[in-house]
């Protein structure tokens, strides 16, 4: 086990690159045509729904065409399902417990889905993100055009990670099958992976709840993070890259929300829905950039996007916003560093 020091020194490490503008350009790209369009229909709440979709391409990166394809598709139900999910639960206004009991479900079986079909990022999160997310906002449209934003916006993104086939026509024959089975020692460790995502999320998400937050779902999210990690070193890495990272981010967030003389928001009056849409895609940019080389420096950019979105979508007191975020997060991330020492994986 490594002295807190060591792991806390990874915050000043950065992997080397890997044409990371690549991927944050087709990431990028993937966020911007559905949030501009809404954003020129005069819809800008409902972008929530169209950057959840179009996180399908943060998925198979560095991947040949074919199966960044299959796996995108593959994200692209975990992504939407998680929605249609938190869809649901807002507008019957199933919130609370019903929300942490159906989170902590969807994050163990999307744990089974993900180890399956070997996702890359691995893991439920940005499932069950999505789920939570959804599910804390009003739902204004019916519930399929929620569902069909958030679809038609995975598709797009699809078409952009499969785009560069066009140029470069590299098709490796079998890469597509290339996903070794779940059975035996393999199959044993997904399921002893699926109890802790169950263990860590289920308990983070009933503290959030018993505490009165009124974003529970962060906390269940945060949770889910270490676990994403390949080893226990990793995963506290991960957890340690996630609190760190996310208080960097509220920085970010209190300049843009707060009423400084400096913010961006005061800056261009009757257009704070067009800043905070071009503010999303722009930091969407940088948080995949940074994504595989410093979870922390990512988190920086992709807290500021999360946190935008909701306040499109459900305008809040940006001082509330601000500290419960910081405390769910606090209290996730070290409930799933705690559950990864806890309970370990079988390798």
């Amino acid at each position: 086990m490594q002295s807190l020091g060591a792991h806390f020194r990874t915050l000043h490490s950065l992997a080397p690159a890997n044409r990371d503008h690549a991927s944050a350009a087709r990431v990028a790209v993937g966020v911007a045509v559905p949030s501009l369009a809404l954003l020129a229909a005069g819809r800008p709440e409902l972008m929530i729904y169209a950057v959840f979709g179009a996180l399908t391409g943060m998925y198979g990166r560095n991947e040949p065409h074919q199966l960044r394809l299959t796996h995108q598709g593959q994200a692209a139900f975990l992504l939407v399902g998680g929605l249609a999910v938190g869809v649901f639960l807002s507008i019957d206004q199933l919130h609370s417990w019903v929300l942490v009991v159906t989170e902590t479900l969807l994050a163990a079986a999307g744990s089974l889905f993900a180890d399956k079909v070997a996702l890359k990022p691995a893991g439920p999160f940005f499932g069950i993100l999505a789920l939570g997310a959804c599910a804390s906002v009003p739902t204004t449209v019916h519930w399929h055009t929620a569902v069909l934003i958030g679809a038609l916006s995975a598709a797009w993104s699809m078409v952009v990670g499969f785009g560069g086939w066009v140029r470069g026509r590299a098709w490796e024959r079998g890469a597509e099958r290339d996903v070794p089975a779940l059975r035996g020692a393999r199959r044993r460790s997904a399921w002893i992976h699926a109890g802790r995502y169950l263990t860590a999320v289920g308990a983070a998400g009933s503290v959030g709840v018993l505490s009165g937050s009124g974003h529970p779902h962060w906390a269940m999210a945060a949770a889910a993070v270490p676990l994403a990690g390949a080893d226990m070193p990793s995963s506290v890495h991960r957890g340690l890259h996630r609190i760190v990272g996310t208080l960097a981010g509220l920085v970010v967030v209190a300049v843009v929300l707060f009423p400084w003389d400096f913010s961006p928001l005061r800056s261009f009056p009757g257009h704070e829905a067009a800043v905070l849409a071009l503010l999303v895609i722009g930091l969407q940019f940088t948080t995949e950039l940074f994504m595989t080389r410093h979870y922390g420096l990512a988190m920086v950019s992709f807290t500021p996007v999360i946190l935008l979105i909701t306040q499109l979508a459900a305008p809040s007191d940006p001082y509330i916003l601000v500290t419960e975020r910081a405390a769910e997060t606090l209290l996730g991330a070290l409930t799933g560093i705690l559950v990864v020492v806890l309970i370990r994986r079988r390798r």
